[in-house]
C-alpha cells in the first residue's frame, strides 16, 4: 500500500516530467477517454447489415456487357 510520502513523491515526479501547465490537459484527456469508454459500454451494439452494392454493380456490369 502506498503511504503519503510515496504519493507525494509520485506527484512531484509527474509535475517534473510533464510540467504544471500540461497536467490539466492530461487530466481532461483521461477524463474524456473514461467517459467515452463508459458510453460505449452502455450503448447497445450496432450491427450493420452488409450492403448490397456489390450485387448492384454486378447487375450494372452485366447489363452494359449485353
Amino acid at each position: 500500500m502506498l503511504s503519503t510520502q510515496d504519493i507525494i513523491l509520485i506527484g512531484v515526479i509527474v509535475v517534473v516530467l510533464f510540467g504544471a501547465t500540461r497536467l490539466p490537459q492530461i487530466g481532461s484527456g483521461i477524463g474524456q477517454a473514461i467517459r467515452n469508454f463508459k458510453k460505449s459500454i452502455n450503448e447497445p451494439e450496432e450491427i450493420e447489415e452488409p450492403k448490397k452494392e456489390s450485387s448492384k454493380k454486378e447487375e450494372t456490369s452485366k447489363k452494359e456487357s449485353d
